[in-house]
C-alpha cells in the first residue's frame, strides 16, 4: 500500500492511539486534578502525532526526518511523565506498563521510519 497522506502511516495511527489513551487515563481521579502534569502529558502525546503529520507534509525528506526526531523526543517526554504519574499514584502499575510499552513501541517505529527515510 502506497502512503499518500500522513493518516496512512502506521506510526501516525499508533501516535493517535497513544493520545487517546493518555487523554482517557488522565481524565479521572487525582490525575485529572493535577492540571500541570495532566496538561503537559497530553500536550506531549499530541505533539508526537502532530510532528509526524507536519513533517510528512514538508517539502523534503531531511525536514521529515527532523520532525520524526522531534516526535520521538515527545514520546520520551510522555514516558518520563508516566513514571511520575505512577509514583504519584495516578496510574496503576498495569496502566503504567501498558502506556509505557505503547510509548516504547512508538519510539521504535519512529526510529525505524527515520532510518528508512534517506535524505535526498
Amino acid at each position: 500500500m502506497k502512503v499518500q497522506q500522513f493518516e496512512d502511516l502506521v506510526v501516525w495511527q499508533r501516535a493517535k492511539e497513544l493520545s487517546v489513551l493518555i487523554y482517557q487515563s488522565s481524565a479521572g481521579g487525582r490525575f485529572s486534578r493535577d492540571y500541570a502534569l495532566r496538561d503537559q502529558i497530553r500536550r506531549a502525546a499530541v505533539s508526537v502525532m502532530s510532528n509526524v503529520a507536519e513533517g510528512f507534509e514538508r517539502y523534503s525528506r531531511p525536514e521529515f526526518r527532523h520532525f520524526l526526531s522531534i516526535a520521538r523526543g515527545s514520546a520520551s517526554e510522555v514516558r518520563s511523565q508516566l513514571h511520575l504519574a505512577r509514583e504519584l499514584g495516578y496510574l496503576t502499575g498495569e496502566e503504567h506498563r501498558q502506556l509505557h510499552d505503547h510509548c516504547v513501541e512508538l519510539s521504535r517505529l519512529l526510529a525505524a521510519l527515520r532510518a528508512s527515510t534517506i535524505p535526498t
